[in-house]
């Protein structure tokens, strides 16, 4: 998802982690567990304790738990346990890695995978959009994906998200496609995947970037997957020719300078109201205006993956909303039609906005990751 947001309100507790929370259940032999006390004796110290502040964003249920006495261990042991699923879900530096790719720079690296004893069936590497991350909304999508037998991949491209690098710059759209590749190859050796079918997943400029590698490297992907494509930049929001001359002078005095103008990108992005309340949630967004040659590298990746699209012979599934004024649906079209691969589907989503996965109706959204699974299914199945 590509998003350029700024918000001035206050963040409440983030509403992923309290929709968690609300679906947690603790087995009920657990609560009996956690409700038993083992008796005084007779030399228990009497003390006066402090009562316990509640935990933002816990069920009644869970705060209780949290609020026990923990002068013992046994107790101890078993509050860890009625959290250690939560604990594991936390979005906390420690649960993920760094890659040092070949400039230096360290890159963000995180994987999604199926509950233990649950087959993998093959890896689906995903490729982020601009000015965004890949630890906010698509961790929702990820886990989806994952819990229906893949190892999800991604990582946060130099200058976005967690990983290295001037926050929202692009000095070399090529250089992001190398990143890609140069880390995607290291998590196609890890153990767990070794063998298995693999799809490249790109959205919005992601998926600009996941074409790119995969004309550089086309034996090694069994498909790729692309959701609104940043194959051409619609004409709403593509600067006008006489401005688009003026920004590439001006990228090569200052390229870092933040002069491109913006729109604010939420209404043309999101179709439900809510969802469109919770991206400001998505803090380590790139939200500024567009530095001068990061507009130049994204108008020249589409004018040359416009140029390339016959040469896509993978197998190819393409997402689009319909009414997607970010990037235009009918690139999609022109991919699907012109592209030379004879394994390709090619659906749009009537209404849908730009954001498909993460902005539509409930009902929407479900689908979309539906299709996206059987599609998967489709290239992965054994007899």
């Amino acid at each position: 998802m590509d998003l350029a947001l700024a918000s001035t309100f206050r963040p409440l507790p983030s509403p992923e982690y309290t929709l968690f929370i609300r679906d947690l259940h603790t087995p009920f032999s657990l609560r009996q567990q956690l409700n038993h006390r083992p008796p005084l004796s007779r030399r228990t110290v009497i003390s006066m304790a402090q009562k316990k502040p509640k935990i933002d964003g816990l069920s009644d249920e869970l705060n209780s738990i949290a609020a026990q006495n923990l002068d013992h261990a046994p107790a101890r042991r078993r509050v860890r346990l009625a959290f250690s699923d939560l604990q594991q879900q936390l979005d906390h530096i420690l649960f993920k890695w760094y890659e040092i790719n070949s400039n230096g720079q360290e890159i963000f690296c995180k994987s999604w995978l199926p509950k233990p004893g649950v087959r993998i069936k093959g890896s689906l590497f995903f490729c982020h959009g601009y000015g965004d991350t890949c630890t906010f909304f698509f961790e929702g999508i990820a886990k989806h994906i994952a819990a229906s037998g893949y190892g999800v991949y991604a990582v946060d491209h130099p200058g976005f998200g967690l990983s290295e690098g001037l926050h929202g710059y692009v000095p070399s759209f090529e250089g992001i496609v190398d990143n890609v590749i140069e880390q995607f190859t290291i998590m196609k050796g890890r153990p767990e995947i070794r063998g298995l079918p693999r799809f490249i997943f790109g959205q919005s400029m992601g998926g600009a970037i996941a074409i790119k590698a995969l004309l550089k490297s086309p034996n090694e992907w069994d498909g790729i997957v692309l959701v609104a494509p940043m194959c051409k930049i619609a004409e709403e929001m593509t600067p006008p020719v006489p401005l688009q001359k003026i920004l590439i002078f001006l990228s090569k005095l200052v390229p870092q300078a933040k002069l491109v103008p913006q729109k604010d990108l939420a209404d043309l992005a999101f179709r439900e109201f809510n969802k469109k309340q919770m991206a400001p949630y998505n803090v380590i967004s790139y939200s500024d205006q567009t530095r001068l040659r990061t507009a130049v590298e994204l108008l020249n990746a589409t004018k040359y993956i416009e140029s390339q699209v016959d040469k896509v012979a993978s197998p190819m599934l393409i997402l689009h909303g319909g009414s997607d004024r970010v990037t235009d649906p009918q690139v999609s079209r022109f991919l699907y039609e012109n592209c030379s691969s004879q394994d390709k589907k090619l659906k749009i989503y009537e209404g849908g906005f730009h954001c498909i996965l993460e902005g539509e109706p409930d009902e929407i959204i479900f689908d979309v990751l539906a299709d996206i699974i059987s599609w998967l299914d489709s290239k992965t199945y054994v007899k």
